[in-house]
């Protein structure tokens, strides 16, 4: 579908800026590689050869019985003695010297019995964000060729959980500033188009929840209920939507009465549609101003209350959760390193990015 000349111009604009553009590149790279965070970090295989048929056991739960076992729980796939079914094609050997049996098995023989052997075909990490790791020492253990940023201290490799956590920071951020930016500038419109009465029982409303201490009630509730993800998207929308609605606000009340606006009310033009097609655009620039500190307090947020214990369950891939643990283990700086260094990338591209977008929603900027 093509772009209309306005938004050609703001696209024209937006490459014009080359580091909002390299900027959104480079997050776009990023934040794709964390989408697919199963495929490239995980401690169950990718795809599984057995007696000629494919398994993905990422994707679907396989019992140990699929595989030749006993158990019908889930197959554990790093046990030696599962590998070992799956190569050698269910031999009962395995379960006496799994490690020569596999080794038969890749010579085409298990026993003198002729095998087909099936394969295994891991994730280039092959450990998930809550994977304990047998480490044979003290954790957090240091960097080294299985764990690129080495361990935490429950022996959880620290690279997977970055990956994880990189999608659930941005993904929260993201859910949180759009359902709170549709609500607020929603609010903020009415309330400025409108003025009068309406505008007066918002503005105190906005001004007994504003004095509301949210962070005291967010870590109220997470003391009360298990806090989970959507319960805390819930809680940071409930206090958030106030953000934008000052600039909104004022914006539509400046507009309101401009001569076109005048003119299209006077030619019996629906009050919605001036205010989305007519005095909305013109509030966008300073709401595309306010969005970059939007999504990075969200992100700041989810941090400090997974620092402090009440954000979301400790198992779960929490950027804020690695950060207490590099305050709590200052002998390994890796942790530290490591949460500093994801959280200044993050907002870093995040806030070039929206200022691009900024700038070419501007329509007083234009860049050659």
């Amino acid at each position: 579908m093509a772009l209309s000349p306005l938004n050609q111009r703001r696209w024209r604009n937006f490459k014009a800026n080359r580091r909002a553009f390299w900027s959104l590149w480079i997050f776009a790279v990023l934040f794709g590689l964390s989408l697919g965070a199963e495929l490239i970090a995980n401690d169950k295989p990718l795809l599984v050869s057995f007696k000629g048929e494919y398994y993905t056991p990422f994707l679907q739960f396989y019992p140990e019985t699929a595989f030749g076992g006993d158990f019908q729980t889930e197959a554990a796939y790093r046990d030696p003695e599962v590998q070992c079914l799956i190569v050698a094609q269910g031999a009962e050997a395995c379960w006496d010297d799994p490690q020569g049996v596999i080794a038969q098995a890749k010579t085409g023989a298990v026993d003198g019995q002729p095998v087909v052997p099936g394969w295994i075909l891991w994730a280039p990490i092959p450990y998930s964000y809550n994977t304990i790791n047998d480490l044979g020492g003290a954790a957090p253990s240091a960097p080294d060729a299985q764990h690129w940023l080495g361990t935490d201290d429950t022996a959880r490799d620290v690279l997977a959980r970055v990956i994880y956590g990189f999608r659930l920071s941005i993904s929260f951020a993201l859910i949180v500033t759009a359902l709170t930016s549709i609500i607020g500038i929603a609010a903020g419109a009415v309330q400025g188009y409108f003025g009068g009465w309406v505008d007066l029982t918002f503005q105190r409303v906005i001004e007994i929840w504003g004095a509301t201490p949210s962070l005291y009630i967010i870590i109220i509730v997470g003391a009360i209920w298990q806090m989970s993800f959507w319960l805390l998207i819930g809680l940071m929308v409930l206090f958030g939507w106030t953000s934008l609605i000052g600039v909104v606000r004022a914006e539509f009340l400046r507009a309101r009465n401009f001569e076109y606006v005048r003119a299209a009310r006077a030619l019996g033009v629906p009050d919605r549609v001036i205010m989305v097609r007519h005095v909305l655009p013109n509030a966008m620039v300073a709401t595309l101003t306010m969005l970059p500190f939007l999504v990075t307090g969200t992100i700041g947020t989810l941090a400090a209350l997974d620092f402090l214990g009440f954000g979301l369950p400790a198992s779960a891939p929490s950027l804020g959760e690695l950060t207490q643990q590099a305050k709590d283990n200052l002998q390994a700086p890796w942790l530290a390193f490591t949460a500093f260094t994801t959280f200044a990338l993050m907002l870093s591209l995040l806030v070039f990015i929206f200022e691009g977008v900024r700038d070419a929603f501007d329509p007083r900027k234009t860049f050659r």
